[in-house]
């Protein structure tokens, strides 16, 4: 199910020219993927702590199962379309197959959301938390540029 959130992201800019900064393109992606991944999780943690756990199940638990990654299951690589090559995209979730049902529930069990609550807590701080890692990481990487320019 999708769902469209507005946020409200203040430094976007000044953080992209910034990067923009950083002359290679794959520096530029790994930098931000770190960050990503880094700020998101604290995020895939709160829902792994809030989802339900089932107790007769020896099989993978749901309350294990909420990652940060880039990749996705081959259907769902089907139904997302991705924007430019450049772009870098970190998917915060889970493969369990119980975790929609879970979440939004069925005619058979009732919804038992815990991924859209860890959402909802965390999103604030995880923008906050993105807005000064990017900053910090741009800081650091520039530095280091210019430290290898000046040893020639």
């Amino acid at each position: 199910m999708l769902q469209v959130f507005e946020v409200k992201f203040e430094g976007g800019r000044e953080l992209e020219a910034a990067l923009a900064e950083i002359e290679r393109a794959a520096t530029r992606k790994s930098l931000a993927r770190r960050v990503l991944k880094r700020t998101a999780q604290p995020v895939a943690d709160k829902a792994n702590a809030t989802a339900p756990k089932d107790e007769d199940s020896t099989d993978k638990q749901l309350n294990e199962s909420y990652v940060v990654t880039s990749k996705l299951t081959k259907r769902q690589a089907a139904i997302e379309r991705r924007g430019n090559r450049d772009d870098v995209v970190m998917y915060v979730g889970t493969s369990h197959p119980a975790g929609v049902q879970q979440e939004f529930g069925n005619r058979r069990h009732g919804p038992q959301p815990h991924f859209r609550p860890a959402w909802d807590v965390g999103r604030d701080q995880m923008l906050e938390r993105m807005r000064q890692d990017l900053a910090m990481e741009i800081q650091k990487t520039l530095a280091r540029a210019r430290a290898k320019t000046a040893r020639g």
